[in-house]
């Protein structure tokens, strides 16, 4: 069960205690999941009761009560457990891996993942000043709000309806793709940097970990490929044989031959990053918590298409191009351990946490192409 699939399961709790009679409230058109907070259990937490209990006119633990019995009896669903003023901790059965449905999902739906029905059969007429950042931030609204069923239109003049600070200067010095992130990165109220800064190949840049994390994951599926196996979704753990130490470093030892190179121009690390090592690298690096169920990657590939969705409801391309920056982010420290090392032979985890690092590059190479900018191949 992913975190979409629970939500959705936790949404049909709450309609059918209203179509039950207990409670008397409109049903929210979503409900979020996320990590347990402190003095949480289980796999997952929602707040739903809280967010419904005035509406409800009624205590939140008892809106949790009330739901609590319907989640139980959800399929995948092991047990809910109910903690603080309400918070309702949900533990899922083991068969229920959310890694697997996950990546199953991204996998399934390609490019197109995170794409959906938000603004169906609307039309979004924009209506922007000669000026290069409403241009190209119009432009970009056009391309994501067509992921939620709308048709975008751009005219220039007044009434301005689609409200920036403009940019400073002209930004094509930078070239198209560091250009376009600098204009559609910051937010509607921030003054845009047209600076040098996108450009280096650094740790500091946003620009290129995002690049720089599409770039590594694709080196990884061609250097799988000359190791004779390919990605297959399954549950991801660190701690297992062909993981990781059991202190959480990644074991080090010779490299795989017939590996490349290529996801840095000189085949190594790039110059000022701490965490950013080549996929096949021999050296020690630090590993996540145990990848199953909360990977710190799993929340934003599970969130890709809610904030596909605000960004197109908000005509906001800026979060989408945080959000890259939060996936890239997540998925970098778990590319040192997805490779055999030394002699070490493909095994089902390696092509599991392969297939998890492909979710990832997917999702980055689609948002990338929604905001105008190249996902590389090498970098």
């Amino acid at each position: 069960m992913t975190p979409v699939e629970l939500s959705r399961t936790v949404l049909r709790a709450v309609r059918c205690a209203v179509e039950g009679g207990e409670l008397s409230v409109s049903v929210p058109e979503r409900a979020v999941v996320t990590e347990p907070g402190p003095g949480g259990c289980g796999d997952y937490a929602t707040t739903i009761a809280l967010q419904l209990a005035r509406p409800a006119g009624q205590s939140p633990l008892r809106v949790a009560e009330i739901l609590r019995p319907r989640l139980i009896g959800a399929d995948g669903i092991r047990d809910v457990v109910i903690t603080g003023p309400g918070f309702l901790n949900i533990s899922l059965d083991a068969q229920a891996d959310p890694v697997t449905g996950l990546v199953r999902e991204i996998r399934d739906r390609g490019a197109e993942y995170g794409h959906g029905d938000a603004l169906a059969g609307q039309v979004v007429a924009l209506r922007v000043p000669y000026e290069v950042r409403a241009e190209v931030v119009a432009d970009a609204v056009v391309r994501i709000v067509a992921t939620q069923g709308a048709r975008g239109t751009v005219e220039h003049g007044d009434p301005v309806n689609l409200r920036l600070v403009p940019s400073p200067e002209d930004p094509a010095p930078l070239g198209p793709d560091a250009a376009q992130w600098a204009l559609l990165h910051p937010a509607p109220h921030d003054r845009p940097r047209i600076t040098a800064d996108h450009l280096v190949q650094r740790e500091s840049n946003p620009l290129f970990r995002v690049r720089y994390a599409h770039a590594r994951i694709r080196s990884l599926s061609r250097n799988a490929a000359r190791l004779g196996f390919t990605a297959e979704p399954g549950p991801v753990r660190i701690g297992t044989s062909g993981d990781a130490r059991p202190d959480g470093t990644a074991r080090s030892g010779p490299v795989r031959a017939g590996t490349d190179t290529d996801a840095h121009s000189d085949g190594g690390t790039p110059t000022g990053t701490r965490n950013f090592r080549h996929p096949d690298a021999a050296t020690p690096a630090t590993i996540p918590h145990d990848l199953h169920p909360l990977h710190p990657l799993l929340t934003p590939l599970s969130d890709h298409p809610r904030i596909l969705a605000a960004a197109a409801t908000h005509r906001a391309p800026d979060r989408l191009a945080r959000h890259l920056v939060t996936v890239a982010d997540a998925v970098l420290p778990l590319l040192t351990c997805v490779l055999p090392c030394g002699e070490e032979k493909p095994s089902v985890a390696h092509r599991a946490r392969l297939a998890l690092a492909e979710a990832a590059g997917t999702v980055l190479a689609g948002g990338l192409s929604l905001l105008g900018i190249d996902a590389p191949e090498h970098l």
